[in-house]
């Protein structure tokens, strides 16, 4: 009986062979099989390649979405905003939240009154870079027309001037703009007057050369220089050449600059695009930046001599302004510290033009007019709520349309301030996106100003809490720890908008900060958990996933073409 059973045994073991093979005599080469095979190898190989390096560089981010399993009650929030036109014996800050509210916050704040000189050199001196800037100088007072009539010096440019002027220029300044743009229209006298003062400033230059070389080598006077040789001279000392180009003529150029709005003002150094200006049009500010960034650029190539301060001081003259660049652009750190009557007086006319009250027959008195500083952190419930800044006080009434919360945030953020910090010094190890620091505060160095009666800027933020582990192996109920030091910090990303906001006649304004937490948490981690038999089986996978796709592309292919036949 044993010799039977042994004999099945063999039958079945015979019958297992997965891997039968045909006899060579029934196999037939073709072409197609051939370029089939070929197109096999070559995806393999790419597939290969591209799984090894994924697997070589495990270390990738990992970013995981669930509920905020967060358990703090609280969370803290950092400030520091300047009320630009707000005395501090009025200003107070409330939280307002579902859970109550809480009036005139002394706890974790600081204010710190500012003058009414302090204040207009924080408001001009500013690094703006949203849409509340100068659009023209108002210094400027002639017509597009007036300033043309002795030549055009902004030098209109078409594709090939440009690339010209481009590669003859260190320095090339260009507007960009649209005939039927307001602001661009606003801006061409602005813009003429920056060029006038390039080109007299070349002019003086090559003056004083060609005087010197007249006096020390005998050369020709200049008076009797050619108007070629003369124009050439002024090409090589014009300290940036002012240009502007028409997007309603050139649209394809435009188009390859990347020209998204009118006007855009860009800086070419050496042929190259550097830089956009977004700050205020007036011929003095752009001066301003034209001669740091010349000072930074020639510095990094080891050159010490600018020529664009001779342009400022041109500028000047032309606009008849008294004032220094550097009475102008600095920031007093304490009360007192001022600029010069001339100063004083001209930020009185500036706050003059922002503010278009409706009684401004009233004279403008800047004592009248001074600001606060308020800094420090407040802990509010983790539920939607508001904290807003506003003008109150228990001893007198305060007048509506008199109340201007313009302001300014130098900084606004939730958790602890030593997160960004770390991350931004990369003293962590912290797996983060790009540019995720400035989701943490997305409000930073930001001016809203209010330029009526009855308005006010509301801010609006959508908090998102953000943690460095695996949400999957967090236990659910188990505190945080939230400190220095914590390989799982919390942090909060802030979602913003800010919208103008009227009042009625009878409401005091107030600058208002909503926050809502989400219910959603991001979860950022570095992805380093792939083992080496998941990279053998997306090995095998390539393989056999190749064979079987084309295998079944060839026979698809062989079945057509014999149906064909």
């Amino acid at each position: 009986m044993a010799v039977p059973r042994r004999r099945g045994y063999r039958r079945w073991a015979s019958n297992l062979d997965m891997y039968r093979k045909v006899p060579i005599d029934l196999l037939e080469g073709t072409k197609r099989g051939s370029i089939i095979s070929f197109l096999a190898m070559s995806t393999m190989v790419v597939l290969f390649f591209m799984e090894t390096i994924s697997y070589l560089n495990s270390d990738s981010l990992k970013t995981d979405v669930t509920l905020d399993l967060n358990t703090e009650a609280k969370v803290r929030v950092n400030f520091n905003i300047t009320m630009m036109d707000l005395s501090c014996d009025y200003v107070v800050i409330d939280v307002v939240s579902q859970l109550g509210t809480e009036q005139n916050v002394t706890s974790n704040v600081q204010k710190y009154s500012l003058d009414a000189q302090g204040v207009r050199d924080r408001y001009k001196g500013r690094n703006k870079d949203q849409n509340d800037v100068i659009l023209s100088d108002e210094l400027v007072t002639e017509s597009i027309e007036e300033l043309h009539a002795n030549g055009e010096d902004a030098v209109s440019l078409d594709p090939e001037m440009l690339a010209e002027a481009a590669k003859d220029h260190t320095y090339l300044f260009v507007d960009f703009y649209a005939s039927w743009c307001s602001h661009c229209r606003d801006l061409a006298p602005t813009w003429e007057v920056m060029a006038e003062a390039m080109a007299e400033a070349a002019m003086n230059k090559v003056d004083e050369q060609l005087m010197k070389e007249h006096k020390e080598y005998g050369h020709v006077h200049p008076d009797e220089v050619s108007e070629e040789e003369y124009e050439e001279a002024m090409k090589v000392e014009l300290p940036v050449m002012i240009g502007k180009v028409d997007c309603v003529m050139h649209k394809e150029m435009c188009f390859q600059q990347q020209i998204w709005a009118y006007p855009t003002l860009r800086l070419f150094i050496e042929g190259r695009p550097a830089a956009d200006y977004k700050g205020d049009r007036t011929v003095l500010e752009m001066i301003h930046w034209l001669s740091a960034v010349e000072e930074a650029h020639k510095k990094g190539i080891g050159e010490e001599e600018f020529n664009i301060k001779v342009a400022d001081e041109i500028a000047r003259e032309i606009l008849d302004v008294e004032e220094t660049k550097d009475e102008m652009t600095a920031i007093p750190n304490r009360p007192g510290h001022g600029a010069g009557s001339g100063a004083h007086k001209e930020w009185a006319e500036k706050m003059k033009r922002y503010r278009t009250r409706q009684n401004a027959a009233k004279a403008w008195n800047d004592e009248e007019h001074p600001g606060c500083q308020l800094s420090g952190f407040l802990w509010v419930d983790r539920v939607p709520g508001n904290f807003h800044i506003q003008a109150r006080s228990a001893s007198h009434d305060i007048v509506a349309h008199m109340t201007n919360v313009s302001h300014e945030i130098h900084h606004l953020s939730f958790g602890e301030p030593y997160v960004k910090n770390d991350i931004l010094s990369g003293k962590t190890n912290y797996a983060t996106p790009k540019n995720f620091a400035q989701t943490l505060a997305p409000l930073d160095g930001n001016v809203y100003v209010n330029h009526n009666e009855h308005e006010a800027f509301h801010h609006y933020m959508k908090v998102v809490t953000t943690q460095f582990t695996d949400p999957y192996k967090i236990v659910p109920g188990k505190k945080t720890a939230n400190r220095r030091g914590s390989s799982n910090p919390l942090a909060y990303q802030i979602l913003s908008s800010s919208q103008l906001s009227y009042y009625r006649s009878d409401i005091v304004p107030e600058a208002k900060f909503s926050y809502d937490p989400s219910p959603i948490a991001v979860y950022h981690r570095k992805n380093s958990e792939k083992r080496w038999y998941d990279y053998l089986t997306s090995l095998m996978a390539i393989i056999g996933g190749t064979f079987t796709v084309l295998g079944m592309i060839e026979n698809t292919l062989h079945a057509a073409m014999k149906k064909r036949k």
